[in-house]
């Protein structure tokens, strides 16, 4: 199905952010549609985590529009936030909970119903691997763990939408393989952006690149197109490597 015929679920238009003179993010805009995997890339202080931020609802925006599913996340965010799953880089998570203390926490704070709420834990912990850890705290947990927690949180609701934040960072090379596996699964019935500066990551994942730099949009289009015919690396390289790439290549 082309992209025209699929409803827009993450919208960004004109998206700014200013903190006195500093600009974070500076006229950010793209659109994604529903059951595509992005990947936001860039290199550390690009402006991804402010612009993911702004999308969920939990920073105003200088200037711009955010919209989850169709709802503006300035005016109307719990309705947005009923469709989208929230996983940003260091989660809200509680070390002296453990991961059913914590689950059914945030299950009730989402009003869900006692059936559904069972439902749904049974439906993340499942979809998550977090079995053999429910009654452990989360303070004792891996990393890995945590992280994992961290999603069935985000997925508690089950949201048409999932926005992460570096979901990969201090995890180990088979911790990274098995949530790579978990969002491609994902991805078959969920919007997703989930936000890199790894390049492994986009080739792995991702239907689609995003790639910003200093605040600014540099290219939006597949990981092939991003290539242009050289290694990920280089490209990256050349377009955030201090070179004085200011164009805005898309695909």
């Amino acid at each position: 199905m082309a992209d025209g015929a699929r409803r827009i679920m993450i919208e960004a238009k004109g998206l700014s952010k200013y903190y006195g003179p500093f600009v974070a993010i500076k006229d950010i805009s793209f659109s994604i549609p529903e059951g595509q995997i992005v990947s936001f890339l860039g290199p550390n202080g690009a402006g991804k985590s402010t612009t993911m931020k702004i999308l969920a609802g939990y920073l105003a925006a200088s200037a711009g529009t955010a919209r989850i599913a169709g709802f503006d996340m300035t005016v109307e965010r719990l309705e947005g936030a009923r469709h989208l799953g929230y996983l940003p880089e260091n989660g809200p998570l509680y070390n002296d909970m453990t991961p059913i203390e914590l689950l059914t926490f945030f299950a009730e704070a989402r009003e869900l119903a006692p059936a559904k709420l069972k439902e749904r834990i049974a439906v993340v912990v499942e979809q998550c691997a977090l079995k053999d850890v429910m009654e452990k705290p989360i303070g004792k947990l891996s990393r890995g763990y945590r992280q994992r927690v961290g999603l069935a949180q985000a997925l508690l609701h089950d949201p048409a939408v999932l926005i992460m934040d570096e979901p990969t960072a201090g995890l180990d090379p088979n911790q990274i393989r098995d949530f790579r596996d978990n969002i491609k699964v994902l991805g078959k019935t969920k919007t997703i952006l989930i936000s890199t500066h790894i390049l492994q990551e986009v080739e792995a994942v991702a239907d689609r690149v995003i790639l910003v730099h200093d605040g600014r949009l540099l290219f939006d289009g597949t990981p092939f197109a991003l290539r242009e015919g050289a290694s990920l690396e280089q490209t990256f390289y050349r377009l955030t490597g201090g070179r004085g790439a200011t164009g805005g290549a898309r695909a």
